[in-house]
């Protein structure tokens, strides 16, 4: 229970991070955050005492006990003074690639465990290709051997989707949904149409 995603609002009300109920509970019991509850479209917030004597009348749902006292698990905090938003760049990692590829080869279009996919390189390194967005793609292990280390149109694969950079919003949301509870969806949804039109609109 202490491992459940819980949204994270900055002070603006905007969506920035996700993280563990138990890292939520240190934010509220320091004092650094407030539970937001939403109810017929208004927005209630609790600091961490007052969360505590709600959660002792509340209707059964999610708690976390301890010696003296439950508590509800929160779903959706606020930092009070946390004003910013995270820095609007997707690092080039693996696990990222495979979120952004969504555990897919990029040439059969089966899904797979991350333990049976590789990273290939589209342009293999040994004729120039680079590590980079668009150039690195999920694989199965099949295709990869398959591809080996030839061009696409050396073997006659395609891909299903063309690799490129992906933006931090739309990357984000997704990350969020995977993770979602129904009292997110505000907060996404405002997210979503107050994104700076991009690349993706050319």
């Amino acid at each position: 229970m202490l491992n459940t995603s819980v949204l994270v609002l900055n002070r603006l009300w905007q969506a920035v991070n996700i993280c563990s109920t138990k890292r939520a509970f240190c934010l509220l019991y320091q004092g650094h955050a407030q539970v937001v509850t939403e109810n017929g479209g208004s927005f209630t917030t609790f600091t961490f005492d007052d969360w505590k004597d709600f959660s002792q009348n509340a209707p059964d749902e999610e708690f976390v006990r301890t010696i003296s006292f439950k508590v509800r698990v929160p779903h959706v905090i606020l930092l009070l003074l946390y004003d910013r938003l995270p820095a609007r760049e997707v690092k080039f990692t693996r696990k990222n690639i495979y979120e952004r590829d969504g555990n897919r080869c990029q040439y059969c279009g089966k899904k797979f465990d991350t333990k049976d996919l590789n990273l290939d390189h589209v342009v293999p390194l040994a004729r120039g290709g680079k590590t980079t967005w668009d150039n690195v793609v999920c694989s199965c292990l099949s295709c990869n051997t398959r591809k080996g280390g030839r061009l696409l149109s050396e073997v006659g694969m395609k891909f299903i989707r063309r690799p490129r950079k992906p933006r931090w919003q739309r990357f984000i949301l997704v990350r969020f949904s995977s993770h979602m509870h129904e009292s997110w969806k505000h907060f996404l949804d405002l997210a979503y149409w107050n994104v700076e039109l991009g690349e993706e609109m050319r």
